[in-house]
């Protein structure tokens, strides 16, 4: 017979793992109702990241039916001193979902915990469990007749669970915010098997700690999501989307300005897109035609959402652009005069990662400065990598008006391509270095909406004050003193 987890694993903390453990599976599956998967093949598509760069072990992947059955599950961890690494959609983009290589930790997948229990519209609120995709979410507004605002590419396959767990953002963070403004209330299965039925959804209570924002954004090391109550709003009787041709980032700073002055909350989404990313989607995606005959260094893709009618969005964004041709903030501009030009609009935006994926590695960051910074630490940035790393390519995107900018840097163009990996990751410790020095030194940060994950763990002890690295320890210290819950992220070692 194979010997129990508890006889296997030393006492606490968490131990590391060797080839020889062995489980077995029984004391768990008699814990808890779902799926319980144990076989390699099952197992494979838990253990790797979207985005490939990670690919961990796990001797099983538990999928509860209920928060009752978390709960279990996560006793039973804490019991035998397993480690256990949440999961929602797998589709994170910093490794915090994947378990280590030392195949000693259960997976746990929320895949199946897909109720939306409660809609209450009078009080614009919708209460989901963490397994629902951000599109199911949306679409069970809609049908209420509200909009869920949170908006990324990745909704049809992404989970609720796990945007609150990375605290996500998207591109209407300017009117909505980030995922933790649009959550009321959580429910929360703690790292010793206790649930937190904190579904309230009240917009003031001022009764303690918020323990809500200890748990959104900590990417489940400090407990598992199960559900959560979020904010609804009405819809928007008309959206006109927009794309303007800017000469510099300073123009689209003041364009910013302009929009706010003029729209004030309509203004949906402001993002920013550089000429090599028109170029590089353009090339990789020949159906998606250049808007303009004549380049320009930037453009700003806007949207915004009126409360009233048609005539009076497009009256406003016609006021908008005519000042910034006044101003001279902008030089052209495009407007979309259906959805599906609109949605054209919208690819040359969110087509960019696809298509710099298809010329091979590159590599990745999701930084944040002071709006009013952008433009000189793009500048900063830029004649670093000039200086550092001679021939790479910034491509440079992302949502301006909240400040975060995804900074992907591209290999020369003639050493793309598999035969060529090996050369990027070798530069990648350089070329991270660079941008987040160039991002700290604006008082920036080095994740704006991905997390840190095991991506960015290491990282962040370069640029978080000791003080803060020391108040997350105790944090992590005092609700997870097993070290059960996804150990190996966010943390840094020490």
């Amino acid at each position: 017979m194979s010997a129990s987890v508890s006889d296997a694993l030393p006492s606490d903390p968490v131990a590391t793992g060797t080839d020889s453990f062995r489980f077995d599976p029984g004391s768990l599956r008699a814990c808890f109702a779902g799926r319980l998967l144990t076989a390699e093949a099952e197992l494979a598509p838990f253990l790797r990241d979207w985005r490939r760069r990670y690919t961990g072990r796990a001797f099983a992947v538990a999928q509860p039916d209920t928060a009752a059955d978390v709960a279990a599950v996560v006793r039973w961890c804490a019991t035998h001193r397993v480690a256990l690494v949440p999961q929602g959609g797998n589709t994170g983009l910093a490794g915090g979902a994947t378990p280590d290589v030392d195949g000693r930790s259960i997976v746990l997948s929320l895949a199946r915990m897909k109720r939306v229990r409660a809609i209450d519209p009078l009080n614009d609120t919708i209460t989901v469990e963490a397994g629902c995709t951000l599109a199911e979410v949306r679409a069970a507004a809609d049908a209420a007749g509200r909009l869920f605002p949170l908006s990324l590419p990745s909704e049809g396959t992404c989970t609720i669970g796990g945007n609150l767990a990375t605290n996500a953002g998207g591109v209407a963070v300017l009117r909505y915010g980030n995922a933790r403004e649009l959550c009321l209330g959580l429910e929360v299965v703690t790292a010793d098997g206790e649930t937190w039925h904190g579904l309230r959804g009240l917009r003031k209570d001022n009764t303690g700690y918020d323990l809500r924002d200890l748990f959104v954004g900590s990417e489940g090391t400090l407990g598992v999501i199960t559900a959560a109550t979020l904010k609804l709003y009405p819809k928007p009787a008309a959206q006109v989307t927009a794309l303007a041709a800017l000469d510099d980032l300073q123009g689209a700073l003041r364009l910013l300005e302009l929009a706010r002055a003029h729209l004030g909350a309509a203004l949906t989404a402001f993002e920013l897109v550089s000429e090599p990313c028109i170029e590089l989607v353009t090339t990789r995606f020949p159906d998606q035609r250049r808007p303009f005959a004549q380049r320009s260094a930037w453009y700003a893709l806007l949207e915004t959402s009126d409360p009233e009618d048609e005539t009076h969005a497009s009256a406003a964004f016609e006021a908008l652009m005519q000042r910034a041709f006044d101003d001279g903030a902008a030089r052209d501009a495009v407007v979309a005069t259906s959805a599906a030009q609109a949605r054209r609009l919208w690819a040359l935006r969110e087509l960019v990662s696809e298509a710099q994926a298809l010329e091979g590695k590159n590599v990745k960051h999701d930084v944040s400065v002071p709006i009013s910074s952008i433009p000189a630490f793009v500048e900063r940035a830029g004649a670093a990598l000039a200086h550092g790393v001679p021939g790479v390519r910034p491509i440079v995107f992302g949502h301006a008006g909240d400040g975060n900018l995804h900074y992907n840097v591209s290999p020369p163009a003639d050493r793309c391509g598999p035969a060529h990996e090996a050369e990027v990751l070798a530069l990648q410790p350089a070329i991270n270095r660079i941008v987040h020095d160039a991002a700290y030194a604006f008082g920036g940060s080095i994740s704006a909406e991905h997390g840190l994950g095991q991506l960015r763990r290491d990282e962040v002890a370069r640029y978080k004050p000791a003080i803060e690295l020391a108040l997350m320890r105790r944090i992590k210290q005092a609700l997870d003193p097993l070290g059960i819950m996804n150990p190996g992220k966010v943390l840094p070692p020490g």
